[in-house]
C-alpha cells in the first residue's frame, strides 16, 4: 500500500474522545501494513493513572491476533492528521517481533520516511548474534 493510503487509513481513526473523567482515547491512531499486504489499525488510550497504551501497540495486537508479525510499513498520526514518530517503547516492541522489521519503513514526520533500523541505530539485539 502506498504511504499516503496507509496514512489516510490511520487518519480515519484519529481524534481524541473523552470516555469519562479518567480515560481519553484516539488522540493518536496508527496503521501497519504487513509484508503480506494486510493492514491493521490501532488507537491510543490515555488514562489518569498512566495505564494506557500507544496506538502502535494496539495495531500490533490486532496484527498478532491474525498470526502476523512482519511489518512492511507503518505510520501513526495525531488528531490533526500529522505523522508522529513512534516512541521508544513502540520502536522496541516492533523490533522484537521480527528482525526483519528493522527494514520496515516508518513515516516519522509528514513526508519523512525512515527505516526502523535508522530509528534504532545502536540496537542492543545486534550483540545477540545468531540467537537473534
Amino acid at each position: 500500500m502506498e504511504s499516503l493510503n496507509l496514512k489516510q487509513t490511520a487518519q480515519k481513526y484519529a481524534g481524541s474522545r473523552k470516555l469519562n473523567d479518567f480515560i481519553e482515547y484516539g488522540g493518536v491512531a496508527a496503521a501497519i501494513e504487513t509484508v503480506d499486504g494486510n493492514i491493521y489499525t490501532g488507537i491510543s488510550i490515555d488514562t489518569a493513572c498512566s495505564m494506557g497504551f500507544c496506538a502502535e501497540h494496539s495495531a500490533v495486537a490486532e496484527m498478532l491476533k491474525n498470526g502476523e508479525s512482519k511489518i512492511r510499513s507503518m505510520v501513526a498520526v495525531n488528531e490533526n492528521g500529522n505523522a508522529v514518530p513512534p516512541c521508544g517503547r513502540c520502536r522496541e516492541l516492533i523490533s522484537q517481533l521480527s528482525k526483519e522489521n528493522l527494514r520496515a519503513t516508518v513515516e516519522v514526520k509528514d513526508g519523512v520516511i525512515l527505516t526502523l533500523a535508522e530509528l534504532l541505530p545502536y540496537d542492543w539485539k545486534e550483540d545477540l548474534g545468531s540467537a537473534w
